[in-house]
Formats: structure tokens, sequence, C-alpha cells
């Protein structure tokens, strides 16, 4: 299946029409008119871009050899990563990647979500996004043929191609268990990632994929295209020219959440208050959660003022509750 596409999209129609939806969309020709969407015609044209705005603010640089075709991940006993990261600046990745792509068979490499405020801080003035209503500073991947690992992110996100060509393909949250992900505490680039070689996938090791698979959305983005992938979705990234970029601007529609309180914190708790179990406990707590943290009726029968924790809580509250957390961790 193929993402929506729209065209004339302003800040209205995208918050209004399209971010209800909670659907990845494919927003055409958002940023056609970018300076460096211009300067990226060829490869030495956005390299010079980047060169002349670069403040020689250091990131690290993903660098892998030939054989890994572009796909940053674990090693083959997955005690390490295949790539090692090397310190950079942005003349130096653009340099790097113009030299590689006279090569039969160049290295991998690629920089992360470099933050456009430290490294190229002209950029966000001259290449403005008008459509998330609320100030973010844009960041910037910029590499050669590489995969990204389908993986998630905990924030909306809108993501501009600005040179070379990206392949996107996108599964909602509830496909987790049908993409096979790895560990949280040791990953590739900080959130936890497919392990299927989406080339390759091994349908005996991975049965999933094939469901999700079914449900599974793509779309191919040119310069100047921008995508926008809904909180929690995953996406496998694939760039497919000799020089490629992307800026992409993170935000997240939720309140801030309480000091030291994420939800992936809650989650990493889960597992150790849950590990060890016998399945029959397992089982009793799951729709406890269900019910008492996802059901926002859960709490409709009691009146407001005696609802606790499960109702609306003041800073006092709040504040006792952190207070009791913390003793509990500490046990």
């Amino acid at each position: 299946m193929q993402v929506r596409d729209y065209r004339g999209v302003d800040q209205r129609r995208f918050r209004e029409e399209i971010m209800p939806l909670s659907q990845p969309a494919v927003l055409r020709g958002a940023a056609a008119d970018w300076p460096a969407v211009r300067a990226a015609a060829t490869p030495e044209g956005i390299a010079a871009y980047l060169q002349a705005q670069d403040t020689g603010a250091k990131f690290d640089m993903l660098v892998g050899p030939p054989a890994i075709k572009g796909r940053f991940f674990y090693n083959a006993d997955m005690t390490g990563l295949n790539f090692e990261r090397l310190p950079a600046t942005v003349t130096r990745i653009a340099n790097e990647l113009v030299a590689a792509a006279h090569d039969a068979a160049p290295a991998a490499l690629a920089a992360q979500a470099i933050e456009a405020k430290a490294s190229v801080p002209a950029f966000a003035e001259e290449n403005r996004l008008d459509l998330i209503g609320k100030p973010v500073s844009p960041r910037l991947w910029i590499g050669n043929r590489v995969v990204v690992s389908a993986h998630h992110d905990m924030f909306s996100n809108i993501a501009v191609v600005v040179a070379g060509k990206r392949r996107f393909t996108l599964f909602p949250p509830d496909q987790v268990a049908n993409l096979h992900i790895g560990p949280f505490e040791f990953t590739p680039a900080g959130t936890p990632v497919s392990l299927i070689d989406f080339d390759a996938p091994d349908q005996d090791r991975f049965p999933g994929f094939a469901h999700a698979l079914a449900v599974a959305q793509t779309a191919d983005l040119e310069p100047g295209d921008a995508i926008y992938i809904p909180y929690m979705w995953w996406h496998h990234v694939r760039s497919t020219e000799s020089f490629n970029m992307l800026a992409n601007y993170w935000w997240n529609e939720a309140p801030p959440a309480q000091p030291g309180l994420q939800p992936v914190d809650a989650l990493v708790h889960a597992f150790l208050a849950f590990s060890g179990l016998p399945a029959e406990q397992r089982a009793a707590w799951a729709p406890m959660f269900q019910y008492l943290v996802f059901d926002e009726t859960a709490a409709a029968h009691m009146p407001a003022d005696k609802s606790g924790i499960r109702g609306k809580l003041t800073e006092d509250s709040k504040r006792r509750i952190r207070q009791q957390m913390g003793a509990l961790m500490t046990r």
C-alpha cells in the first residue's frame, strides 16, 4: 500500500485534516523552494552549501565496510556493531561522500540526527517549514546508500528529503510483535530496531514479518518532498543515491511529562517487575494494565475528588507519588 499523497499543504490543513487521521502522509513539494534543495541538484552543490555554513561542530560519523551493503546493524553474533563511529564535521562527511561516489565499492557513510543549530545554524533560517505550528529545530541526516533498520520514535515527525532519494516502509504501532524487535539496552542508534533484514527476510526465524508486510505502507521521496510519520509508527528507511540528505523535525503534542518519568521508563520498570513471574500471574496482570492504564473511563464510576492516582493529580500529590516511587525503587 502506498502512503497517501498530499500537495499544497499549509499549516491549517496539516493540523486539522492530516494529523487527526494518525496515518503517514507524503507532502509532495513541501520544500521545493528551499535553497538547500536547489543546491542539491548535484552532490558537489549540496556539499559546497553545507561547507559554507559549517561551524566546525563535531558529531559521530558512522563508517562501515562495503560488505555490510549500507545496513548499519549488529555484528554476526550481536556482541557488537558492524560499523565504527568517528568524529567528523559537516565539511568532512560532505567531502568524503563526494569522494566515495567515485568508488566502485564505497564504504557505508552516515551522520545521523545532527543538530543543525550547532553545525549549520543558517540552515533553519534559510529553509523553513511552517507546518508544525511550534518552533522545532531541524536535525540533519547525511549519508550515501545506507539502510536504517525499522524503528520507532517517541515523537511526531516530519522528514524532508533535501538531497538524493529515500524509500520509507512504515508500519503501525500494533505491528511491534511482527517486527521482531532486538534488545532495548544495546541498540545500533539508541532505539530498539527490528532484527529483520528487509532484503533477505528469514521467514522461519521471523514468521510475523509476512503479517507486518500485509499492512505496510511505502513511500518514495525525491528532493523537496516530505513525509509525516505519526507518533510511534515504525519506519524502515533506505537511501538510494551516492549523496543523500534529510532534515527532520521531531515534536511531541503531549504536555510535558512528569520530571524523570517517560512512558519508556515505565516499560523498563515493568520488565524488571514482571521478570520471572509465573505465566498465570503475568496473565492476571495484563487486563489490569489494559483497564487501569489505557482505558480513560476506568475511574468514571468514582467521585472526581476520590479517584486518587487515577484522577486528576495536584502538584502536591504528584510530588508525594514520585517520593513513594523513589523509595520503592531503592528497596
